[in-house]
C-alpha cells in the first residue's frame, strides 16, 4: 500500500538499514551483484531495508531481491513526488508492493532524508546506513549521515560497501583530510569500509562511536 505524506508509524526492533545507492546499474555487473548479496545478508539477520524507493538500477535490485526473500514488509521506500517518474517508472512495476515493498511519498529531498534517518534511529541493534555504488545523490546522502553522526544527531553505524574499489578515492580523501587537519583521527572512523555483504552487516553490528563526536543536545527546546 502506498502512503502519501503520512509516514508509517510501524517500528522494528530488528536491524533497520538505510541503503543509499544509484538508480543506475553501473557498467560492471559487480554493482548489481553486490546489491543482491547485501539483500541476502540482510535477509539472514531479518533486517528491514529503508531506501529511496527507486525501481531501477541498484536501488531496484536490492529492493526486489529482499522482497523476494523476506516479503514486502521488509522494504520501505521513501521518495519525493517529483522523482516518481524518474526513479519509479510505471513500466518497472513500481506500483506493485509485492515486487518493491512499501512506499511513502514525501514533499521533498529534506523530508526524504529526515524520515529515512528517523527509521534507522528507531531500529534495533545493527541498524545503520550503507552506501552502495552511486553518483552525486548517493554521496550527498552518505555525507549528510556522516555529518549527523559527527554532530551527535544520531549514533548509528555508517558503512561504505566498496565494490571493485569504487570508493577507493573517497577513502583516500578521508585519510588526506586527517593528514591535512580537517578531520580528526577519531572521526575518520565514522565511516567504515566493507568489502563484502557479510562484512557490511558485521560492521554495523560491531560499530563503535568516535570519541571525537560532538556531544550536543539536539532535543533542546
Amino acid at each position: 500500500m502506498s502512503q502519501e505524506n503520512t509516514p508509517s508509524t510501524t517500528t522494528s526492533t530488528g536491524p533497520v538499514i538505510a541503503v543509499f545507492c544509484g538508480a543506475s546499474s553501473g557498467i560492471s555487473p559487480a554493482h548489481l551483484s553486490a546489491a543482491r548479496s547485501l539483500a541476502k545478508a540482510m535477509h539472514a539477520v531479518s533486517a528491514t531495508l529503508i531506501y529511496g524507493a527507486g525501481t531501477t538500477g541498484i536501488m531496484g535490485e536490492i529492493a526486489r531481491t529482499l522482497v523476494s526473500l523476506s516479503g514486502p514488509s521488509s522494504v520501505h521506500g521513501i521518495i519525493p513526488r517529483s522523482l516518481l517518474g524518474k526513479e519509479r517508472p510505471a513500466e518497472t512495476g513500481g506500483e506493485d508492493e509485492q515486487i518493491f515493498g512499501l512506499r511513502t511519498i514525501v514533499k521533498g529531498m529534506h523530508e526524504r532524508k529526515a524520515l529515512m534517518g528517523q527509521k534507522v534511529r528507531d531500529g534495533g541493534p545493527g541498524s545503520g546506513f550503507v552506501a552502495l555504488s552511486g553518483g552525486y545523490g548517493t554521496l550527498e546522502e552518505l555525507f549528510e549521515m556522516i555529518t549527523w553522526n559527527q554532530l551527535g544527531i544520531h549514533g548509528k553505524g555508517i558503512v561504505v560497501y566498496n565494490v571493485e574499489g569504487y570508493y577507493d578515492g573517497l577513502i583516500s580523501w578521508v585519510r588526506s583530510s586527517v593528514t591535512g587537519g580537517f578531520i580528526t583521527p577519531g572521526n575518520a572512523g565514522i565511516m567504515v569500509e566493507a568489502l563484502d555483504a557479510e562484512e557490511v552487516v558485521r560492521q554495523l553490528r560491531e560499530y563503535k562511536l568516535s570519541e571525537d563526536r560532538l556531544k550536543l543536545d539536539w532535543d533542546e527546546k
